[in-house]
């Protein structure tokens, strides 16, 4: 089904949440996300993204408790189900399959 199929941004934030496991917050994701790739992002475009990907089922979300240095404020926590793992792999899957019917590029020849 189209709406199942992960975009390349929210396979990205997808993938990212699994790296910071228990960390996996808007913010972190966002830092997280320019320095795995160098590419900026609007922390609303994550929160959409994180939006998105929970709506299919592929993460879970749940407050975690405030800190001292957060003046005591909670944060959102995200984190990928077995769905979202499934979907990660699907998509790997593809990839790589795709990746190993490319002929020789001949990088470096004209």
């Amino acid at each position: 089904m189209k709406g199942d199929v992960l975009g390349e941004f929210e396979e990205i934030i997808l993938l990212i949440v699994g790296v910071l496991g228990q960390d996996a917050y808007g913010l972190g994701i966002r830092d997280e996300l320019e320095k795995q790739t160098g590419r900026s992002a609007a922390i609303g475009a994550v929160h959409a993204t994180l939006n998105r990907l929970q709506e299919k089922g592929y993460v879970e979300s749940g407050m975690k408790e405030g800190t001292q240095e957060r003046g005591g404020r909670r944060k959102r926590v995200f984190q990928m189900t077995g769905l979202g793992k499934k979907a990660l792999t699907d998509s790997k899957d593809v990839r790589v399959n795709l990746w190993s019917q490319l002929p020789d590029l001949n990088v470096g020849k004209v």
